[in-house]
C-alpha cells in the first residue's frame, strides 16, 4: 500500500495559480535597458516567438504537471508492507568471556567428551544468545587486556560467530577482569535504564589491567548495570603425579569472593559452574531474572518513494527548458522594409 508521510504538502499545489493572480507584477524600469532599432517592429508584432497556441498549451501543461510532481515528492510517498511484529521490551546485554591461559584446562565434559573450559562456555553462551530474541547483544573478550569484539546489536549471528571464533591466549595468558567490566559499562552507560546488563564469565583471579574490579563494579552500579558473575571450573579433578594418581582442585585460583562482591554491588547474582550441565542452567536462571521481552508490538516497513517523482520532474522540466530553448531560437526577425522611390 502507498501512503504519503507528509500528505498537506499537497496544499502547496494552487500556489503558482494563486501567486499569478494576485500579485503584481514586477514594474519595469529604464535604467540598464537595452536598445534595440526594431524594438517597434517587436510591439507592433512583426517578430513573435515561434509556436503555435496548442504548443504553448503542451509547454503550459508540462509546467504544472512538474510542479505536481514536485509537491508529490514534497509529500513523501511510501511503500507500507504488512505489519512485522517486534518485541515490546528488550535489554542491552553485554557478555564478557574469559580467555586467560588456564580457560584451556580440560576439566569439563560436553557430550560425555573431556572439552576444555572456553569450548564448554562457547556452547552454552550460544544456545544462551540464540534465547535472546529481541535484545542487544555485544561481546567484550579479556586476557592480558580487554577489547570489544561485538558491539551491541540485533544481530545475534554475528556475535555468536565472533563468539565461536575466539581462542584462548589470543591477547595473553592473564586476567584482566576490572577492565573487562570497565569496557562493557562504557558500552551500555548510554543505554535505556533498567536495561542494562553484563554478564561476567571467568575462572581465575584478576592480576592484570588498569583498573580494579571493584573500582570497575563500582562505576557499573552508579549507572545503573547489573552484572551477572559466572565462576567456571571443576571442583575436582584426578592427576597422573609422580606419587601416583591424586585429586586437586583445577579452580582453586577462581576470586570466587570478588564475583559475589561484584554481583551483589550491582544488583546481579553470583553462579557456580562446574559442569556443562550447570553452566546451561545458570543461563537459564539469568533468562528467567531478565526476561527477555513483553507483548510484541506491530510495525510497518516502509520503503521511500520520493525519488521516482523528483526524478521525473527532473525529466520534465529539462525537457520544458528544451522546448523553451527551441522556441527562442525559432524567433524571426523581419528585415526592414525599403522605402519607395517615387517615380
Amino acid at each position: 500500500m502507498i501512503t504519503f508521510i507528509w500528505p498537506l504538502a499537497f496544499l502547496l499545489f494552487p500556489l503558482p495559480f494563486i501567486a499569478r493572480r494576485y500579485l503584481q507584477p514586477v514594474t519595469a524600469g529604464t535604467s540598464g535597458a537595452l536598445k534595440v532599432p526594431f524594438f517597434a517592429r517587436f510591439a507592433a508584432g512583426e517578430g513573435r516567438v515561434a509556436g503555435t497556441s496548442a504548443q504553448n498549451l503542451w509547454r503550459l501543461l508540462l509546467a504544472w504537471a512538474v510542479w505536481g510532481l514536485l509537491v508529490t515528492a514534497l509529500a513523501r510517498p511510501a511503500l507500507v508492507g504488512e505489519e512485522v511484529p517486534l518485541p515490546a521490551k528488550g535489554r542491552d546485554l553485554m557478555m564478557a568471556i574469559d580467555l586467560s591461559g588456564s580457560m584451556q584446562e580440560e576439566d569439563l565434559t560436553r557430550g560425555g567428551q573431556q572439552a576444555t573450559r572456553l569450548a564448554v562456555v562457547k556452547q552454552a553462551a550460544d544456545d544462551f544468545l540464540q534465547r535472546r530474541e529481541g535484545d542487544r547483544v555485544g561481546l567484550v573478550l579479556f586476557s592480558d587486556r580487554a577489547y570489544l569484539q561485538a558491539p551491541l546489536t540485533f544481530d545475534r549471528t554475528v556475535v555468536r560467530e565472533l563468539l565461536g571464533q575466539a581462542q584462548v591466549g589470543l591477547t595473553g595468558q592473564k586476567t584482566a577482569i576490572g577492565d573487562a567490566i570497565a569496557i562493557a559499562t562504557k558500552r551500555l552507560k548510554d543505554r535505556q535504564e533498567d536495561s542494562r546488563v553484563l554478564v561476567l564469565l571467568t575462572d581465575g583471579v584478576n592480576n592484570e589491567g588498569v583498573m580494579e574490579p571493584l573500582q570497575a563494579a563500582a562505576l557499573a552500579k552508579k549507572l545503573g548495570i547489573r552484572i551477572y558473575t559466572i565462576g567456571v571450573g571443576a571442583d575436582a579433578m584426578r592427576v597422573n603425579t609422580v606419587f601416583g594418581q591424586q585429586v586437586v582442585n583445577p579452580s582453586q585460583e577462581l576470586d570466587e569472593a570478588s564475583l559475589r562482591e561484584i554481583a551483589a554491588m550491582t544488583g546481579g547474582e553470583y553462579f557456580r559452574a562446574t559442569d556443562e550441565q550447570g553452566l546451561a542452567n545458570i543461563y537459564r536462571a539469568i533468562d528467567q531474572l531478565e526476561p527477555v521481552s513483553g507483548d510484541p508490538v506491530y510495525v510497518r516497513p516502509e520503503v521511500a518513494l520520493y525519488f521516482w517523482p523528483a526524478g521525473l520532474a527532473l525529466g520534465l522540466a529539462a525537457l520544458l527548458a528544451l522546448l523553451n530553448l527551441l522556441a527562442g531560437l525559432s524567433v524571426k526577425v523581419k528585415p526592414a522594409r525599403q522605402p519607395e522611390v517615387q517615380s
